[in-house]
């Protein structure tokens, strides 16, 4: 749908919305049923909470699946737009997690919840969800569309791995954090900036810090996820440093903003972050410690957390920051 309309000539994010399962996974649960399936390592009571912060996680039904969780933030998206499905221009289903690799799991969420629109998938880690961001006020900027729905849906529990051993207990902990959810953004043609600036960078080199890789193209590589934190967090050095350079290019100070949202894979981890870029922790929106590592839809569930708590209304200045295993950078400035 082409549309042409100078005075709509900027995107904004209207609305955003979460699913949340009614399952919950505490962290003394998670350690109990990782010492029965792996016998030969010691797991010490509150090792998840003194190495990530981890209190619990959010855990789908066995019958759930990313385009499911998708599907309920987004029927909850449109209900609060007063949007029928016909109206949507274009959807991007963009998360980690996914039901099918072939054909586009947007097709899946698409037929289920009515829509008829154009649909592809964006996948980049936990990126993904910032870089539809970035597709979208593209494509609005552009006149392509004017209405852009994106669809996260995450089960990230999933990828546990509970049979360890003291050689790989190293890469495969964090695996016993990820969490699982449902988000939805939608992005329309404004006559005011609402996506005001963004910027995204990558340190490639850094892509063996954490794999998941594909038994059906890959089966010479290692099953399961597998996370070295200590070579993922140093894969980031200069990519926060230069995300630091480029606010100050735009003149802007995290710590005046309304809002600081960022991705959250541990509590250490956003610890270290804030204080590398001088940002109060009081300004970004906790959500690690009782959710899990939310992947791609981190950053739409503190959006969502903001409203519900009243720190995001109409002009609240937003800044976002991904980071994402590769290694993948990207900051976005907003104004709600």
């Amino acid at each position: 749908m082409m549309v042409s309309d100078r005075r709509s000539a900027y995107s904004r994010i209207t609305q955003v919305a979460v699913h949340l399962p009614d399952g919950r996974q505490s962290a003394r649960a998670i350690e109990d049923r990782l010492r029965e399936h792996s016998p030969g390592v010691r797991v010490p009571v509150g090792l998840l909470s003194r190495l990530y912060g981890l209190e619990e996680r959010v855990v789908a039904a066995d019958g759930d699946v990313p385009s499911g969780l998708a599907c309920h933030a987004v029927s909850r998206v449109l209900a609060q737009a007063c949007l029928e499905p016909g109206e949507v221009d274009l959807l991007m289903f963009a998360a980690v997690s996914a039901d099918v690799q072939e054909p586009a799991n947007a097709h899946i969420v698409a037929a289920r919840t009515g829509l008829s629109c154009p649909v592809f998938d964006v996948s980049n880690a936990c990126n993904s969800v910032l870089n539809a961001l970035e597709v979208a006020d593209a494509f609005i900027r552009a006149g392509r569309y004017r209405r852009i729905l994106i669809a996260c849906g995450e089960t990230l529990s999933r990828l546990s791995r509970w049979s360890l051993t003291p050689t790989t207990l190293r890469t495969g902990l964090a695996s016993l954090t990820g969490g699982d959810m449902g988000a939805a953004l939608l992005v329309e043609a404004s006559p005011r900036p609402g996506i005001i600036a963004q910027t995204f960078m990558a340190n490639s080199a850094g892509w063996p810090a954490a794999t998941l890789f594909n038994p059906h193209h890959a089966p010479s590589g290692p099953s399961g996820l597998h996370i070295d934190s200590e070579k993922l967090l140093a894969s980031f050095l200069g990519i926060d440093t230069r995300a630091a350079q480029w606010l100050k290019e735009q003149h802007t100070d995290p710590n005046e903003l309304g809002l600081i949202c960022l991705h959250q894979p541990s509590v250490p981890f956003v610890r270290t972050f804030c204080e590398r870029l001088s940002i109060q922790p009081d300004t970004v929106v906790p959500t690690f410690h009782r959710t899990g590592n939310m992947g791609a839809a981190t950053l739409p569930l503190q959006l969502a957390h903001a409203a519900d708590q009243g720190r995001l209304r109409p002009g609240t200045q937003v800044v976002l920051f991904g980071m994402a295993s590769g290694a993948s950078g990207g900051v976005m400035l907003i104004s709600w």
